[in-house]
């Protein structure tokens, strides 16, 4: 389930104003786990802890997402001229005598 980063924002403040992992979790119908997790992950975005940012996770993906792509296209583009050449002699290949 995707939650919105306002909701991570409100259980990680009931965490943070002393409520435990467990009942924020209970309440909300969240795992333990989860929070857990977006704690790490706002350690890390806060600059408290290393590791990869949410926003660079971000950019990073969308980076891997569009190298696919040309990827994928460049591949069409190699076989398209591989059947091209294939198909159409070279100009000027062969001369008639004078």
């Amino acid at each position: 389930m995707k939650y919105t980063p306002e909701f991570r924002r409100r259980v990680l403040d009931l965490v943070k104003a002393g409520k435990s992992v467990a009942q924020v979790a209970f309440d909300l119908g969240v795992s333990d786990q989860t929070i857990y997790n977006w704690r790490e992950q706002d350690l890390i975005d806060s600059g408290l802890k290393p590791g990869i940012t949410s926003t660079d996770n971000t950019e990073l993906i969308a980076a891997k997402r569009r190298i696919k792509e040309l990827e994928a296209e460049l591949a069409i583009h190699q076989r398209a001229a591989e059947l091209l050449k294939a198909a159409v002699p070279p100009k000027g290949g062969t001369r008639p005598s004078p």
